[in-house]
């Protein structure tokens, strides 16, 4: 590293490179549905790119704003989920969304965990 770029990197917080996650994702790919009737007429395939218990990232066209909120429902590993969430980042160039789920049951979380953990196999 350049002594430059050390210098740069002097005033910048380490905390602002940390993950900020607390629960791991893993690689998966299952069809998402929007809930919400005008979502669904637009989102015509979502797919997830990966899942952890708190949130998913997911591919669509619909353009979303970051702190939107959007429900959805998707069949993973023969589970029926119904969730709510918000849309954490959007990455307009790779047509992908983070959305952190919000107000999850205990029971809707140790489903989302046994289905993460399933797909580590």
């Amino acid at each position: 590293m350049t002594t430059k770029a050390v210098d740069e990197m002097a005033g910048v917080d380490p905390s602002a490179f940390a993950n900020r996650r607390s629960d791991e994702r893993v690689a998966a790919k299952f069809e998402v549905r929007f809930e919400q009737q005008q979502d669904a007429a637009r989102a015509l395939r979502a797919y997830s790119l990966n899942i952890s218990a708190g949130g998913l990232c997911l591919r669509t066209r619909k353009a979303y704003d970051v702190g939107a909120q959007v429900r959805l429902s998707m069949a993973i590993e023969g589970e029926e989920f119904h969730l709510t969430g918000i849309i954490a980042w959007v990455r307009d160039d790779a047509e992908a969304i983070g959305v952190r789920f919000t107000d999850v049951s205990d029971d809707d979380r140790l489903r989302l965990q046994r289905v993460v953990d399933s797909f580590k196999r």
